[in-house]
C-alpha cells in the first residue's frame, strides 16, 4: 500500500484549496471515461462529449496524448501539478496561471510522465517536444467550453465541501477529516497517511506543504511539486457535487411554509452552512438567509459555531414537522 510519512509541521500547515486546473483536468477525466456519477454530470456528459468527441477526431494525436496522460492507475504529473494556495490576503491562482505551469513542462519530464503512466517504454509516435503543449490545448478547450461558464457555481459547491470538511476537522481531528475522502485512502496513525492501496514505497514529506483539493467530478489522484508540496485530490461530498438538486419537499410542508423555504428545512437533517445551501438549493445567499431566520424564529432550527462557520440543523421540532408532512 501507497502512504505518505507526514510531520507535525506539515500537518499543522495543510491547507484546503480550489483549483480551476484540477476541476478543469477532472472533467477532462469524466469525458475520457464518458461515464457519470449523478444526475448533474450525467447532463454535462450528454452535452458536451459529442463535442468532446469531434475534437478528439479532428485531432487524434493530441487525444492519443491525452489517454496516455490519464490512465486509470496513474495521472502523468505534468498535466496535475500540486496546487498552489494563495498567502493570506491574496487572491487564489486563475485557470491561466495554472495552465502556464502546464505548458512550461520541459519536453524531457512530460515524455517521461507518460512513460510512468503507461507503465513502460514510450511509444513513438508520442516521442515529441510538445506533448505538454498539445495536452494544455486540451485543457484549454475544455476549461473554456465547458467548465468556465459554470464556474461561479462549480466554485460555490467547491467551497461548500471545504467547509464542511474543515467542521469534520475541527470536530473529529485529520482522521475524521480525511477517512473516506478518496477510496483507499486513511488516517493509519503514528503520522501516516495512507493515499492508495498500491504496492509502492512509503514517502516521507519532511517539511513540505500538505494541500487537499476537492473537484466536483467523481475522481481523484496525488500530486507534488517536491520538496516543496503534496497534493490530494478528491471528490467532494455526493449531495454538494450534485449541484442545485435539493429534495422535493413534501406537497403538503410546501404549502404550509413554502416550498423554497421547505426544501432548506429538508436539507437541514444533518449540519449545514448558508454557503452549502446556497450551493445545494440554487437559491440566492439572501434568500437563504431570511428562510433561515424564519425557520430560527420559529424554532424548527438552531444553529451553532465551527470555528470560522456557522452550521444549521433541525430541532426535533422541525423533524417532527417533515416526518408528519410526509
Amino acid at each position: 500500500m501507497g502512504w505518505w510519512q507526514i510531520s507535525t509541521d506539515t500537518l499543522a500547515s495543510s491547507r484546503f484549496v480550489v483549483s480551476p486546473l484540477a476541476e478543469t483536468v477532472a472533467s477532462l477525466s469524466t469525458l475520457e471515461r464518458a461515464t457519470a456519477a449523478h444526475p448533474r454530470e450525467r447532463a454535462w456528459l450528454e452535452r458536451w462529449l459529442p463535442a468532446y468527441r469531434r475534437l478528439q477526431a479532428d485531432d487524434p494525436l493530441a487525444a492519443r496524448i491525452v489517454r496516455a496522460a490519464l490512465t486509470p492507475r496513474w495521472s502523468a504529473d505534468f498535466l496535475t501539478p500540486a496546487p498552489v494556495p494563495p498567502p493570506a490576503g491574496q487572491e487564489p491562482d486563475t485557470f491561466a496561471s495554472e495552465l502556464a505551469r502546464v505548458r512550461a513542462t520541459p519536453p524531457e519530464a512530460a515524455r517521461a510522465d507518460i512513460a510512468v503512466s503507461l507503465g513502460g517504454p514510450l511509444p513513438a509516435a508520442l516521442d515529441r517536444d510538445d506533448l505538454a503543449e498539445r495536452s494544455a490545448d486540451v485543457l484549454e478547450w475544455v476549461w473554456t467550453r465547458t467548465v468556465e461558464p459554470e464556474w461561479p457555481a462549480r466554485r460555490r459547491v467547491l467551497e461548500a465541501d471545504v467547509i464542511a470538511r474543515a467542521a469534520q476537522l475541527s470536530r473529529g481531528g485529520w482522521a475524521r477529516a480525511i477517512d473516506g475522502m478518496r477510496p483507499g485512502m486513511r488516517w493509519l496513525g503514528e503520522s501516516r497517511l495512507q493515499i492508495n492501496t498500491y504496492d509502492n514505497p512509503p514517502r516521507e514529506l519532511g517539511g513540505a506543504q500538505l494541500v487537499f483539493t476537492p473537484v466536483t467530478a467523481d475522481v481523484g489522484w496525488v500530486c507534488w511539486d517536491i520538496p516543496h508540496r503534496y497534493g490530494v485530490v478528491y471528490p467532494c461530498t455526493g449531495a454538494l457535487a450534485d449541484t442545485g438538486r435539493a429534495p422535493v419537499p413534501p406537497q403538503a410542508l410546501g404549502a404550509l411554509i413554502g416550498p423554497a423555504r421547505a426544501g432548506v428545512l429538508m436539507l437541514l437533517a444533518s449540519p449545514l452552512s448558508t454557503t452549502q445551501l446556497t450551493a445545494l438549493t440554487g437559491q440566492g445567499l439572501g434568500s437563504v438567509g431570511r428562510h433561515l431566520r424564519v425557520l430560527l424564529d420559529a424554532g424548527l432550527v438552531r444553529r451553532r459555531r465551527d470555528g470560522r462557520s456557522v452550521l444549521y440543523f433541525r430541532t426535533a421540532a422541525g423533524d417532527g414537522l417533515v416526518r408528519a408532512a410526509g
